[in-house]
C-alpha cells in the first residue's frame, strides 16, 4: 500500500493535492483497500448542510482489512503483543492468523447470544487483549460497538448504556492497575440495576482478575465458557461506508455525554493513512501507544490504525508507575519498541521522578517519539526529546479529537522541521483556518483565534449518536461552513499551528475531557451543596486540575469536602475528582444570574491583576471575597 509521504517536498505537493482535487487523490488512497463493492462517489455532502458522506455506494468489511487481507501476505507476523500489568507475567503474542481466528470465534460467539447487524454492544473492559478482540468481533458482524473507559462509575456507565441502547455488555471479573484490582463486574451490577439498562439482555464476563464477583443465572455468562466450543468461521458482515462503526461517548460543555458516532469506510481510511504517515512505521517495527481503549486514542492507533498497516501493535495493561517509575521503560528495552506514543501527562509524572530510571535503561530501538491528548510544554518536550529520544528520535506533537477520527495536524517522523509544543502543519486533506472574535476568517499567516476545519475530512465525525441536531450545534454553527474544534490556537510566521487549549467549558485533564456542566451536577448531587461552578487551572502534572467553588448550607469542614469527592466518584468516576474545593458564599454573577468563569478561572490560576469589566456584576465585592480564600 503506498500511503506514505516520503519527504516534505512530496508533503507540499500531497496537501495541495488533496486540497485542490479531494475526490481523486482519496479515490488514489483508498483504491489500495478491498472492497466488496466501489463507491459511487468520493465525497458529498457539506459541512454547511451536516450531510457529509465518504464513499457513499462502496460496500466493505473494516475486519477484513484489518485481518483477511494480512492472511495472503504476513499470516505469520506478529500482529499484537500484549505486556501484562505484573512485569513477572509472560506476555502473549498473536500473530496476523491466530487474531484473526480469536475474532471470527468471538463474533460467533457474539452471534450465539443473538448479537445482529446493527446492534450495539458496550465493553466496559480493562486493558486485555479481548477488548481489542472484541472490538474487532463486532465490526466484524456489523455491531456497533461502544467502549467505556473502565475508570467510569457504575451511573456513568449505566448513562452510555441507556443513551445507546446496548443489548450486550462485556466486562471483566476485575481489572488489573498497578497494584490495585478495580471492580468492573460490580460496577456493571450497579449499572444494571439502574432504570435505563433494561436493553441490556446479556452480560459476558472474562476473567482476569480472579477476584470475588457475583453471576446473575440466565443474564450472565463466562467468556471462557461460551467460547470453548464456536467455530473459527465468520464470514464478515458486508456493510454500507456509511454504516456507524462504533460510538464513542465524550464530554460536552452540558452534561450530557455526546455518543460520537463514527461511520466505516472514511474513518478506515483515514486511521490507515494517518498512521501510516504519522508515525512512518516500517516492516519490522515495534509500535506502542501507551493509551486506553477507552479512548479514541486507543481505537484509532492502537486497534485499527495499527492493523489496517500490518504493523505490531503493543497493548499495555499496567501504569507507568509501578512497580516503580522505570515500567515504561523497561517494557520498551524488553520487546525493542521502536515508535512510543503516550501522554504529556505520563511524561510530566515521570519526569518528576527522577532521570535515573529513564537513564538506567537501554533505549536505543527508539526511533520515533509522539505525544497525544493535549498540548506538550515546553519542559516536558525537551525531557522527552533529550532523556528519551536521545535527541535522535523526532517527537510527532499529535492534535486531534475524539470527533476528528485521527490525527488532524501534526509533524510527520522525519519529514516536517520540529518546533517545540507545535503541532506544526495539517495533514493532506486538513484545512484548518483560525477565526476571530467576530466570526471572520484571519487571512494573516501569523495569528490567532478559535481554530475551525473548512473543508470535511474522511474520519470527520457524522453525528451525536441519535441527535443530530445537537451534532449540529455544537459542531457546525459556530461559523458558517465550518467545523469548530473548541480549541484556541496560535499560527506562526512559518504557518505551524500550535494550540493553546479549550475556549468552551470542558477541561482537558490528563488528556481526557471533562464536562465542568457534567461535574457540577454531580456536586449538586450532595443535599448540603446550594451551588457549585467548576473550572481549569493549570496544574503541573495533568496539565489542567479541576478547581471547584461551593455554596453550601453548612460551614467548611473536610468531612464535607470528602462527601462532594465521594459524589463525583459516584456519578462520574475518579477521573472527574476536583483536586481543589473552595467553599464560598457567593459566585460572582450578573445581572441576568450568569455566573462569571473568566474571574473564576483567572482566581484558581492565581492570576490576580485583570479581571476586565466587572461593571455587571451583581455583587463585586463577591471576587474579593473568593480572591483572599483562593487555594
Amino acid at each position: 500500500m503506498d500511503w506514505k509521504i516520503n519527504n516534505i517536498e512530496d508533503y507540499h505537493a500531497q496537501y495541495d493535492e488533496a486540497l485542490n482535487s479531494p475526490s481523486e487523490y482519496w479515490a488514489k488512497i483508498a483504491d489500495s483497500f478491498h472492497w466488496k463493492k466501489k463507491w459511487d462517489s468520493v465525497m458529498s455532502g457539506s459541512i454547511s448542510s451536516s450531510d457529509v458522506k465518504w464513499f457513499d455506494g462502496a460496500q466493505l468489511n473494516i475486519t477484513e482489512n484489518c485481518l483477511d487481507r494480512h492472511l495472503k501476505t504476513q499470516p505469520e507476523k506478529e500482529a499484537v503483543l500484549f505486556v501484562p500489568n505484573d512485569p513477572s507475567e509472560k506476555e502473549t503474542r498473536y500473530t496476523y492468523k491466530e487474531l484473526h481466528e480469536e475474532v471470527c470465534k468471538t463474533a460467533n460467539m457474539f452471534k450465539s447470544l443473538g448479537v445482529k447487524k446493527g446492534d450495539r454492544v458496550c465493553l466496559y473492559m480493562s486493558m486485555v487483549p479481548e477488548l481489542l478482540i472484541s472490538v474487532l468481533a463486532c465490526a466484524r458482524i456489523g455491531a456497533i460497538h461502544s467502549v467505556v473507559f473502565g475508570g467510569f462509575s457504575a451511573q456513568a456507565l449505566a448513562g452510555r448504556i441507556e443513551d445507546a441502547s446496548c443489548n450486550l455488555i462485556i466486562t471483566n471479573d476485575g481489572g488489573l492497575r498497578g497494584n490495585k484490582t478495580i471492580e468492573l463486574k460490580k460496577i456493571t451490577d450497579e449499572a444494571l440495576e439502574m432504570p435505563g439498562c433494561a436493553s441490556i439482555k446479556n452480560v459476558i464476563v472474562h476473567k482476569r482478575a480472579n477476584n470475588e464477583i457475583t453471576m446473575k443465572e440466565g443474564r450472565d455468562h463466562w467468556w471462557h465458557e461460551l467460547i470453548s466450543d464456536v467455530s473459527s468461521d465468520c464470514p464478515a458482515e458486508t456493510m454500507e461506508a456509511e454504516d456507524p462503526l462504533f460510538v464513542l461517548y465524550t464530554s460536552g460543555s452540558t452534561g450530557k455525554p455526546k455518543g460520537i458516532q463514527h461511520t466505516t469506510a472514511g474513518y478506515m481510511v483515514w486511521a490507515a493513512y494517518t498512521f501510516a504517515n504519522v508515525f512512518q512505521v516500517e516492516e519490522n517495527d515495534t509500535y506502542w501507544c501507551t493509551a486506553d481503549i477507552g479512548w479514541i486514542t486507543g481505537h484509532t492507533y492502537i486497534t485499527y490504525g495499527p492493523l489496517l498497516n500490518g504493523a505490531t501493535t503493543v497493548m499495555f495493561e499496567g501504569v507507568p508507575t509501578w512497580p516503580d517509575a522505570s515500567r515504561f521503560w523497561q517494557v520498551v528495552e524488553k520487546y525493542k519498541i521502536s515508535h512510543f506514543y503516550t501522554a504529556p501527562t505520563a511524561i510530566r509524572a515521570l519526569m518528576g521522578c527522577g532521570n535515573e530510571h529513564v537513564d538506567n535503561s537501554d533505549l536505543s530501538s527508539l526511533k520515533v517519539l509522539g505525544s497525544v491528548g493535549e498540548p506538550i510544554n515546553e519542559e516536558a518536550w525537551h525531557w522527552y526529546n533529550e532523556h528519551v529520544g536521545k535527541k535522535n528520535c523526532p517527537i510527532v506533537d499529535t492534535w486531534w479529537q475524539t470527533e476528528t477520527g485521527g490525527i488532524l495536524i501534526s509533524p510527520l517522523a522525519g519529514i516536517t522541521e520540529l518546533k517545540p509544543c507545535h503541532a506544526t502543519l495539517p495533514l493532506p486533506g486538513v484545512h484548518p483556518v483560525l477565526m476571530n472574535e467576530k466570526g471572520e476568517e484571519i487571512k494573516e499567516v501569523e495569528a490567532e483565534g478559535n481554530l475551525c476545519i473548512k473543508n470535511p475530512w474522511p474520519g470527520m465525525v457524522r453525528t451525536i449518536y441519535g441527535d443530530h441536531e445537537r451534532f449540529k450545534q455544537t459542531y457546525l454553527s459556530a461559523y458558517d461552513g465550518k467545523y469548530f474544534t473548541g480549541d484556541g490556537c496560535k499560527r506562526d510566521s512559518e504557518g505551524f499551528y500550535r494550540i493553546t487549549g479549550r475556549v468552551d467549558d470542558v477541561i482537558n485533564v490528563s488528556g481526557h475531557r471533562i464536562g465542568t456542566a457534567e461535574v457540577e451536577d454531580a456536586i449538586d448531587q450532595h443535599p448540603d451543596v446550594i451551588e457549585a461552578a467548576v473550572v481549569g487551572y493549570p496544574h503541573d502534572i495533568k496539565g489542567q486540575g479541576i478547581y471547584a467553588y461551593i455554596i453550601t448550607s453548612k460551614s467548611a469542614s473536610n468531612e464535607i469536602e470528602k462527601e462532594i469527592l465521594t459524589e463525583v466518584i459516584k456519578c462520574i468516576g475518579p477521573i472527574a475528582k476536583p483536586d481543589k474545593i473552595q467553599i464560598v458564599k457567593g459566585l460572582p454573577k450578573t445581572r441576568s444570574g450568569k455566573i462569571m468563569r473568566r474571574i473564576l478561572r483567572k482566581i484558581a490560576a492565581h492570576e490576580f491583576s485583570n479581571f476586565g469589566d466587572t461593571s455587571t456584576l451583581l455583587d463585586p465585592s463577591v471576587v474579593d471575597e473568593i480572591k483572599n480564600g483562593v487555594l
